[in-house]
Order: structure tokens, then C-alpha cells, then sequence
């Protein structure tokens, strides 16, 4: 049965009832004491409901009515099962901060609290912030609802941004890799400012202001603070500067000061290109990380060029393997990662199949590695080489039937793994004498369709390869923009390409040069070049696109896609919405993008397939290097891997003091923003 406690009865009880009921609440059930706050003080009266959040409808357990000065108890003797997630909204109040300007209904504050909450909680607005975009995915009006594997990674998240015992920052937003290196604290802070103008009536008509700016391009204006901190979260590139103006209007810089008499800090000085929270994590020897792959608990797994503390060069591929769980913790040793199994210098090759192993590609010792759940090798010391037949290797697939292919990008090579025994596997065909090695040059990544068909790019032809899984030999190509290296398939069968020249003559120029080099000078002296020229290209015309592909191979109208935000594309992912995000390799700081997909009813109004949905210059953010992979997680997450940070350090004589930064640092996580995908990923990519 639900129990519902008014803070107001308990009082009139008196303190002997109080301290019964207290002790009594220790013994069983849900029991959280609060305070609801608005700019920084109490938010008087306001009505707080605790919720529990599962795949089903969320449920309300018990319902409380805050004091005067915003505290509240409020609890059930029921226990949660393992698969819900607690959450409290707060509705309406007078706040403190603007004594005698009444109930304002606009106010709905949130604070997620995840399957076992603190006893006692802040609900304010960076608790609101932090719960929206970590539960963009799962949220409509103030119902949370969702699988229990992302609901659980969406609360593991919120305390990242803010404590909830506190209601002040949480530790990672303000660590060492985001607090000063990236302007999310900034950002958020920002965000809160604003709606904290509207929570306690800054001016007569700041929440009617505050809904005007936070209007989607649906054009359906929000009504509390609560749906418009929703709509910010999905359309965080839909006018960005309407909500920047609001800080200098609704805190005016006081004569003589240097500082807006903001609640939260630091504010923005400038308006930023979209209203995204991304946030860096390292650790667990992560350095330059390649393909990454999310098995069924969320978890993910990638494999590293290089490792932590060595100079790295293009030509010393050293690397291991990078565990990290569904919230970027990492599960691997701190330095080195997994090693083990002929692990060395990890590559664009990592795939995850239905046990959970990890089956990676390498350069170092040109050997394919598997990995059990719990990081122990499940291969020889030396790895799986063929007696020292592969070259160096790359793109690797778990099919849906159990077999695993895989790439060899230096001698052109096919290797297959029938079921996955690795007693079993055979190198297909290798250079060019029969099919489907005859089509490849350099081949880079695969994917396999729902016809059973496998789809291969090549970095040194303008062409795609396809045969079926039960015929290798029936290989037909498929033009496409030069230099591909990432695709993947949606949910139609239709096939998205990364190319990382782009298209025309200039790109064809130096898809011939890498070949000359490539004979001349070898294969990684090619692969430098191919580098150097990418961290050089400028969007739009001079620089990558992406190609679409239907299932039948033919051309989609208007492809391949350009634009500011694709100057050197890596990685294609597909969501559960079957919009596409593409990773750059490029600058110092490489943009994600994301593009409408083939299902245009899943893009905002008016985007068309192809169509960059993202800001100009793609997402930003902060902590961003020069890109490899890019992925969506079971809770709408999408994550992109630092390859490269600096490219003087990874060629020639680097400077000293810097010889050991030419490997990417971290995986930077943009909170909530695609829709959830299945994980592990077999075949094309599966809504949740």
C-alpha cells in the first residue's frame, strides 16, 4: 500500500511521534528527508512526489508538502525491486529569493536518485540539469520510463554533474579533465542560472521569456521549467543564443561590478554553438583508442594504439585493451590495460559476440586477440597469427549466425571464423588473385547486412565491396567518395560511408599519392601521409563526406553529404532512430556530427536525409581530440574516442616535454542526446 507523509502533519505531531517515526523509518522501506531550493535558497511549499521509474508506467510511491523552508520527508515502507529507479519531482513553491512574489506554479524541479538514494537530497535546478540530460532518452513531462539497463547507466550518470546531497557540483564535471579543460561546468551553469531566473521570478515576465527561448523547432512552447529544460536537452542546436541573452537580462551587472549576481557559477561569456554536456574520462589504460564495442551490460571495450607513458610514433603500435563500465569507470589495470593473448596495438578492430568475449585486431604483432568478459585471453601468448601469415589487421564483425570476419588492410586479407571457434578460422583470400581480396585495396571495415550480405570499405579504392557471407567469391564494388574507413548499416539495409578524402579530383590526387607512398615508402609512411592530410582538411568542398548507399547498392539522391562539420570523417554510427553520427579525425579538437537519417519522421521538422542536424561546425563541446570511433550506448549515450592529440608528437622528433602526447586521452560522452541502441551490436544496429 502507498504511504503518503505531509511534512506539515509530522510537525503537528510533535517531536516524540517524530523521533518514533524516524526510527522506524531506519528499520524498512524508502525514506528520504529533503530540501527543495530555487537560486540558491528554500523554495517554500512546494509539492514533492517520489516516483519509481521502470519499463513500465512510472508509480508514484508517496507525496509530501515542503515547509517554509523547503524541507520535506517523504517515504513508503515498500522496497524498490533492482530494476526501478527512484526520482523526485518538486511543483510550484514560493521561493525564498523573492519573498512575496507568491506560488509560482512554472516551477518543476527534478532530482533522479537511481535505485538506492541518499537518505537525504537537494531537488534544484542543476538536479534538474544533470536528471534531463541523462534521461533525455527516457523522459516525457515528468514521466521517466524505460529498459532497466538504461535507466540504470541514465542514474549512474546524474551524479557526474551534481551531488545530490548537496545540490552542488559533482566531482567529475569539475575534476582535472573537464572543470577547467572544457566549457561544460560553464554551460550547465549557465542553463541553471536561467532557470533559476524563472524559478524565483527574476522580472514579472522571466518564465514567460524563459519558455520563448526554450521553444523547440516543433513550436510548441514549454509551460513549467521542468518540459523546458526537455526541449533545451533534444534540440541543444535550435538557437542556442536565444537562452544566452537571457543571463544579461535577468542579472544585470551591477555599476561598478565584474560579476552578475548569478546563483550559479561560472556563467558563459560567450554564446556557445549548442547547449550539449559532454564530459571527458580516462583511465584503465586507455591511450589512442581505435574501434570501441558495448557488450550486453553496457560496458565498454576498445582497443588502444598505444599505451600510457611511451613516446608514441605511428610506427611503435604498443596498445592494449580499455574496459570501462556503463558510466566510464574504468575496469582495466590503470596503466596498461588487459594484456595478454598477443595483445599489441590495438586497431579499428574490435567486435563483442553473444558470450560477451572481445575479439580485437592489432598492428603490433599482427595477430587477431579474444578476450573473455573479465579481460582474461583466451588466445596463445602470440595471438592468432596463421603462423605469421597476417599483415596488419583492422575492421573485425560478430555476424548474427555466430561467425566472425575480419580485415587485413596491409595484404589485402580475408579471415573468417566460422560460429566463432577459433580452432576454425582460415584466411579467406589474400592480395589480389581471386575474390573477394581481387576488390580490395587496403580494406578497412565491414558491416554485415540483413541479407546476409557483407559490405566492405576500402582506404585505397573509391569503391565499397559486397558478397554474401555464404559466397565469398561473388563480390561485386559500389562507388563511393575516396579513402573510406567507417560504415554502417540503419535499419532499411541502407549503407553509410565515411569518406575521409571526400570526392573529386583533389581527393583523388591524394588517394594516389598514399598509393605511390605506400609502394615506396611502405605502408605506414603511407598511413602518415594519409594523417598529416586529413588534420589539414577544412569542411564542405575541400574536405570529407559521407556516402548513402541503398541496399541494392545504387546511390542515394544528393549523396555523398558534405559539409562544415565532416572535414575528415572516421566512424559511421548508426541510432535506434536510424540517424547517423560521424566521428572526425582533423584538428586538435574534431567535431561529432549528426545527420538525418533515411527515417526523416525521427528528425526534427524540416530536415531532409543527409542533413546535418548539428551546428555548422558539428557538436564541440570541450575535450575533444582527433577522433577515431564513435558509439551509441543502451541509454542514448553517444561516446567518441580520442586517437591522436597531438600530431607533432606522433612524427619526426617531437619536442621532449611533449613526446608522450601524440596518443588521444580519453573518451568524451555526449549525455542523452541519440536514441538507445542494443548492445553488443551483431549486425545492424537494433532500437531498445
Amino acid at each position: 500500500m502507498t504511504t503518503r507523509i505531509r511534512f506539515g502533519f509530522l510537525v503537528a505531531l510533535g517531536a516524540v511521534a517524530f523521533a518514533s517515526e524516524s526510527s522506524a523509518q531506519e528499520r524498512s522501506g524508502i525514506w528520504i528527508e529533503g530540501q527543495v531550493q530555487a537560486g540558491g535558497g528554500p523554495l517554500a511549499n512546494s509539492t514533492v512526489t517520489l516516483w519509481a521509474a521502470s519499463a513500465a508506467e512510472p508509480r508514484q510511491i508517496a507525496q509530501a508538502r515542503a515547509n517554509s523552508d523547503g524541507h520535506f520527508k517523504v517515504g513508503s515502507q515498500e522496497t524498490p525491486g533492482t530494476d526501478v529507479s527512484l526520482y523526485v519531482v518538486a511543483k510550484g513553491g514560493e521561493a525564498a529569493a523573492n519573498k512575496g512574489a507568491g506560488n509560482n506554479a512554472a516551477t518543476s524541479l527534478l532530482a533522479v536518485l537511481g535505485n538506492r538514494p541518499p537518505a537525504k537530497i537537494v531537488v534544484n535546478e542543476m538536479t534538474t540539469i544533470a536528471s534531463v540530460w541523462t534521461h533525455a532518452q527516457f523522459l516525457s513531462g515528468t514521466a521517466i520510463k524505460g529498459h532497466a539497463l538504461g535507466l540504470r547507466i541514465a542514474a549512474g550518470n546524474v551524479p557526474h554533474f551534481v551531488d545530490l546531497q548537496t545540490g552542488g557540483w559533482g566531482t567529475t564535471i569539475q575534476d582535472a579533465l573537464n572543470g577547467g579543460q572544457t566549457p561544460t561546468m560553464a554551460n550547465f551553469a549557465t542553463l541553471a542560472d536561467v532557470m533559476a531566473g524563472c524559478a524565483t521570478q527574476v522580472a514579472a515576465d522571466a518564465c514567460n521569456k524563459f519558455f520563448a527561448a526554450a521553444t523547440p523547432p516543433t513550436g510548441a512552447a514549454p509551460s513549467d521549467t521542468l518540459t523546458a529544460a526537455q526541449s533545451i536537452a533534444r534540440y541543444p542546436w535550435y538557437k542556442p543564443e536565444r537562452l544566452f541573452a537571457l543571463v544579461a537580462e535577468f542579472y544585470p551587472m551591477p555599476a561598478g561590478k565584474n560579476l552578475r549576481p548569478v546563483p550559479f557559477m561560472p556563467y558563459l561569456a560567450h554564446a556557445p554553438s549548442a547547449w550539449v554536456l559532454p564530459l571527458k574520462f580516462d583511465g584503465g589504460g586507455y591511450r589512442a583508442g581505435g574501434k570501441a564495442m558495448f557488450d550486453s551490460e553496457g560496458n565498454l571495450w576498445v582497443g588502444d594504439n598505444f599505451s600510457t607513458g611511451w613516446q608514441g610514433t605511428d610506427a611503435l603500435w604498443q596498445g592494449n585493451a580499455t574496459k570501462f563500465d556503463p558510466n566510464a569507470k574504468p575496469l582495466s589495470p590503470i596503466t596498461t590495460g588487459f594484456t595478454g593473448g598477443g595483445m599489441e596495438g590495438g586497431t579499428f578492430g574490435t567486435a563483442i559476440d553473444a558470450k560477451d568475449n572481445v575479439w580485437f585486431t592489432t598492428y603490433g604483432s599482427k595477430a587477431i586477440v579474444v578476450f573473455d568478459k573479465h579481460g582474461k585471453p583466451l588466445t596463445p601468448p602470440e595471438g592468432i597469427t596463421f603462423g605469421g601469415r597476417l599483415g596488419l589487421m583492422q575492421g573485425i564483425i560478430v555476424t548474427p549466425s555466430g561467425d566472425v570476419w575480419a580485415l587485413g588492410v596491409e595484404k589485402n586479407q580475408l579471415v573468417h571464423f566460422p560460429k566463432g571457434e577459433l580452432s576454425a578460422g582460415r584466411i579467406v583470400c589474400e592480395g589480389d588473385k581471386e575474390e573477394p581480396c581481387k576488390s580490395f585495396d587496403a580494406p578497412f571495415h565491414l558491416a554485415i547486412d540483413q541479407q546476409d550480405r557483407i559490405w566492405v570499405s576500402n582506404s585505397g579504392l573509391p569503391h565499397v565491396t559486397r558478397f554474401p557471407a555464404s559466397d565469398p567469391t561473388k563480390a561485386e564494388n559500389f562507388k563511393t567518395g575516396m579513402n573510406n574507413s567507417g560504415l554502417n548499416i540503419d535499419s532499411q539495409g541502407n549503407v553509410w560511408i565515411a569518406n575521409r578524402f571526400g570526392t573529386g579530383l583533389l581527393a583523388m590526387a591524394h588517394l594516389v599519392d598514399m598509393g605511390i607512398r605506400s609502394k615506396t615508402e611502405g605502408f605506414l609512411a603511407a598511413m602518415d601521409y594519409l594523417t598529416k592530410t586529413m588534420s589539414e582538411q577544412k569542411g564542405g568542398a575541400h574536405g570529407g563526406s559521407v556516402t548513402l548507399l541503398r541496399p541494392d547498392g545504387s546511390s542515394f539522391p544528393g549523396a555523398p553529404f558534405k559539409g562544415g562539420g565532416i572535414p575528415a570523417p572516421w566512424a559511421v554510427a548508426v541510432d535506434g532512430n536510424d540517424n547517423v553520427w560521424v566521428s572526425n579525425f582533423n584538428s586538435a579538437s574534431s567535431p561529432i556530427v549528426q545527420l538525418c537519417g533515411m527515417r526523416t519522421e525521427n528528425c526534427p521538422p524540416g530536415f531532409k536525409t543527409g542533413e546535418q542536424i548539428s551546428p555548422p561546425g558539428g557538436y564541440v563541446g570541450g575535450g575533444l581530440q582527433m577522433l577515431t570511433d564513435v558509439a551509441v550506448d543502451p541509454a542514448g549515450n553517444v561516446w567518441a574516442m580520442n586517437n591522436w592529440q597531438d600530431i607533432g608528437s606522433c612524427m619526426g622528433s617531437p619536442n621532449e616535454a611533449l613526446s608522450t602526447r601524440c596518443g588521444g586521452q580519453g573518451v568524451v560522452i555526449f549525455f542523452g542526446m541519440a536514441k538507445p541502441v542494443r548492445a553488443p551490436q551483431i549486425g545492424p544496429a537494433q532500437r531498445l
